[in-house]
C-alpha cells in the first residue's frame, strides 16, 4: 500500500482546477514544465538558505508539486495530449525535482551528507527500475514501499520537523539511513514485479 493507491481519490479533488485550466489553453507540458522550474526555484533557495525554518517551504511545495504532477497527468490522458516529449519531460523532470528538493537536506547542521547522497541516488534508481519495465513491453512500476509520493511524504513531513522542532536533525542519519533501506526494497520490488509480469 503506497500513496500511489489513492492517487484516483486525489484527482477526482483536482478535476475542477483541471477543466479550468484547459479551457484556458493550458497543456500538460506546460504543467510539466513549470513543475520542474519551480522545483529548481524552491530546491536553490533551501540549498542557498539552509537553514531549518526554511525547510517550511517543503511540505507546502511537494503538496503543491503533487498537485501539479496529478494534473499534468490528466491533461495528457483525457485530452489527448499525450507525447513522447510528455513522457521523457514527466520522467526527467521527476527525477531532477528530486534531487533539488531533498539534496539540500545535506546542508542542514548535524546532517549526513554520505546518507542524503546515497538515497538521492537510489531514488533515481528506483524510477530507473520503474521504467525499466516498459522496456520489457510492460506497464511502468510504481511499486513501493518508498515510491515519489512516498518521498514526498516522508521528506516534507520532516523539513516540517525540522522547522518547528531544529533538534529533530540529529536524526538525520537515521531517517535517511532508514529510507535508503526503503528505496532498495522499492527498488527490488519494482524489478521483482517486471520480471513476473514478463514470464
Amino acid at each position: 500500500m503506497t500513496l500511489y493507491d489513492i492517487k484516483p481519490r486525489f484527482q477526482a479533488l483536482l478535476r475542477p482546477c483541471l477543466v479550468w485550466l484547459y479551457q484556458r489553453g493550458v497543456t500538460a507540458n506546460q504543467v510539466t514544465l513549470f513543475t520542474l522550474v519551480a522545483s529548481l526555484v524552491v530546491g536553490s533557495a533551501l540549498a542557498l538558505y539552509p537553514t531549518p525554518m526554511m525547510f517550511l517551504l517543503l511540505p507546502v511545495f511537494l503538496f503543491f508539486r503533487m498537485a501539479l504532477n496529478a494534473i499534468d497527468g490528466m491533461l495528457a490522458r483525457e485530452f489527448n495530449q499525450q507525447s513522447r516529449l510528455g513522457a521523457l519531460l514527466n520522467e526527467i523532470g521527476d527525477v531532477v525535482s528530486d534531487i533539488a528538493l531533498y539534496l539540500p537536506f545535506a546542508l542542514l547542521p548535524y546532517a549526513h551528507s554520505e546518507w542524503v547522497i546515497l538515497a538521492m541516488f537510489l531514488a533515481l534508481l528506483t524510477e530507473f527500475c520503474g521504467v525499466m519495465a516498459q522496456t520489457l513491453g510492460r506497464s511502468r512500476g510504481y511499486q513501493g514501499p518508498l515510491g515519489k509520493s512516498d518521498r514526498a511524504l516522508l521528506f516534507g513531513t520532516y523539513g516540517l520537523a525540522v522547522a518547528v522542532w531544529p533538534t529533530a536533525l540529529v536524526y538525520s542519519g537515521w531517517l535517511f539511513g532508514f529510507a535508503c533501506l526503503l528505496l532498495l526494497w522499492t527498488c527490488i520490488n519494482r524489478c521483482r514485479a517486471a520480471l513476473r509480469s514478463e514470464a
